[in-house]
Formats: structure tokens, sequence, C-alpha cells
């Protein structure tokens, strides 16, 4: 079985909303949501990218919606105060950190690519802290360290709302990327102490010109967890061509996000999406970014997905289309897992 590590997931989200239910275990298995340790054993996931994310108070996106001639638009979040945002990234950073104890052994939150690669290896459930949305953090950047400490070694800056360090791109189709302000004087601050400690930079919800703020100031590889090709999906959530340039020029990558209304051309949250749409733009991507530079980034918990995906254990269906499509084992795997190694180990100290 080809193992998944997977670039981003909603899942600590899904808990600490009580999605699956007052009392839910990650370790009982539930037809609610897409990850729980048992389905994620039986879709051979090893891992990825949990992400701590403070929602929006009284917003709710399906309120939000409009349609316009072209297409359709969310009006924007509001912003997210801090101390409500950093209670709730300190209460779900607890729900992982209870999940590894209760796990005995059999999934660890990981620091360096050293501990990585070992549970790649070991068939430990490998978890790495992400922030989406950096409300929580001050702009003199002390609360950054002591969540470096407890274990964060990946941040976006911005979710899809403004914050004190810049400015995400709304959800609605179709739409340029270039759709507000880049970096703050204080974004640009967080990313040089990120580089700083080694925490890599997500660039997953940010504008265009946020893009290229962080390409300007970063020295670190130009990376987008969970989003998708701008040509081939109008979203302001997917890249554009000089983007993946960017990204390949840096030696980053990009996670192939499985949300539906940013794989379809018509933008659409149809989940009677095909899987030959996702290959579409994983050929995309190969092409523009290259072999070593693509991989999988799901947004489980926190989309809607292609039917014949379903959870994590469609993984396999997604696996075996590569497959069909033509792509080799080799390839498969630096897909899978072994690109999200390689990255990491060029951007972690």
């Amino acid at each position: 079985m080809i193992k998944v590590f997977d670039g981003h997931n909603d899942t600590l989200l899904a808990y600490y909303k009580k999605q699956r239910g007052e009392n839910a275990s990650f370790f009982e298995e539930t037809t609610q949501g897409h990850i729980d340790f048992p389905r994620a054993l039986r879709g051979g996931f090893a891992g990825g990218f949990f992400a701590l994310y403070s929602p929006s108070e009284d917003y709710d996106m399906d309120s939000s919606f409009r349609e316009t001639e072209a297409g359709f638009e969310f009006l924007m979040a509001p912003p997210r105060d801090r101390a409500g945002a950093l209670q709730d990234i300190i209460s779900m950073a607890n729900i992982l950190f209870t999940i590894e104890r209760q796990s005995e052994g059999k999934l660890k939150i990981v620091r360096t690519s050293a501990e990585l690669e070992h549970c790649l290896s070991h068939d430990i459930m490998a978890a790495i802290l992400h922030i989406e949305g950096a409300e929580a953090i001050d702009v003199k950047l002390e609360t950054l360290e002591l969540l470096y400490q407890a274990g964060l070694r990946s941040i976006g800056p911005v979710w899809s709302r403004q914050n004190a360090f810049g400015t995400g791109v709304p959800f609605s189709f179709p739409k340029h990327p270039d759709t507000g302000d880049g970096l703050t004087a204080a974004g640009k601050s967080l990313v040089k102490q990120c580089n700083a400690l080694g925490i890599m930079i997500d660039l997953s919800h940010i504008t265009e010109k946020g893009f290229w703020d962080v390409a300007a100031t970063s020295d670190a590889p130009l990376v987008a967890t969970h989003s998708n090709v701008h040509a081939l999906s109008a979203s302001p959530r997917n890249l554009t061509d000089k983007q993946l340039e960017a990204i390949a020029e840096t030696d980053g990558m990009v996670g192939l996000n499985y949300a539906v209304g940013f794989l379809r051309a018509d933008g659409k949250p149809d989940v009677n999406t095909p899987l030959a749409t996702m290959l579409e733009h994983l050929d995309y991507l190969l092409e523009k970014l290259g072999e070593d530079r693509v991989g999988l980034g799901s947004d489980f918990d926190g989309a809607r997905i292609p039917k014949d995906i379903s959870d994590v254990v469609g993984n396999h269906n997604l696996l075996s289309a590569m497959e069909q499509h033509g792509y080799n084992k080799e390839l498969i795997e630096k897909i899978a897992h072994k690109n999200w190694l390689r990255v990491l180990k060029k951007t972690w100290k």
C-alpha cells in the first residue's frame, strides 16, 4: 500500500466544533466527516498537516452566498479578534496533543524532518502542527516563539479574510487571485521570523500581491499546501501560471486540493466531479512544476470532495486513477508522500 502524507486537513476543527458529537473519539470509526484513526489506517493515511483554524464569529458561509451574472460570490468573513483566535488555537492544539498521548505511540507530532522520515518508515502516523490564519499571533511575534516551542512547524499568514499580517482571497467565482492588498509590515516580519525558526510558510488563501510579497521576503521554498490550477478552475484560491513558475524556481511545491469548487471549470460545489478532473490538475501541475514539486493537500473535513473519494479511505481510488492514467509507481509515491518530505527537509531547521 502506498502511503499518503496530506498537505492539509481540518479534522481538529471538526472535533473542536463537536461536529462528530460531544464525546467523539478520534480512535473510534464514524461515518461523519472524512478522517478518523480506523479509516485513516485503511486509507494508507501516513499523516499530514493538521490545521489550527479560528472561525470568524457569527459568520455563516451559506448565508453569505450571492449569485452574480458570471457566477457567484461569498461575502468576506470579518476579521477574528486575537484573544478569541488564541483560545481557539490553544484548544485545537490540545486536542492534537491529547490524541498523541492516547495513541500509545501510534501517532506522533513531528518537529523535524528526521522524525517525519522515521514515522513514515515505521508506520507511525505523523502530524504537523499548522496554523491557518495567524490571528492568534501578536504583531511583536512573542506568541510565535511559544507556539514554535510547542511544535508549530507550518503557518499560513492569512485565511480568506483580513488580519494584521495580510489579506486573503474571497470565495468567489470566476475571479483572479489579484483581489486585494499584500502583506503588511507585520506580515513581512512574520515571514522573516518563520524563516529564522524554520517554520514553513503556506501560500494557500493569500492574495496574489501577498504571494509576491512572500516571494520577495522569504528565503525558503514557496509552498501552497492545498491549492489548484487557476487556468483550469478560475477560483482566486487557485494559482496562476506565473505563480507556479515562481514556486518551481524556488524548488517549492503545491498540494492538490480535493475541494470540488477549486477543481471544476464551472466552480460548482458538485460532488459528482470525476477523478479525471483531479488528474487534469495533476497533469498541469506536473508540467509546470516537475515531478518533485507536486503533492496532495486534500482539505479533508473542510471541503466538499468528489464522491469517488468520499473520505480518507478513498485515497486508494485516487492513487489507482493515477496508475490507470499512466503514472508509474515512483511518481505516485513522490506525489503521495515523498515530495512533502523533500520540501520539509529544505525548509525546517
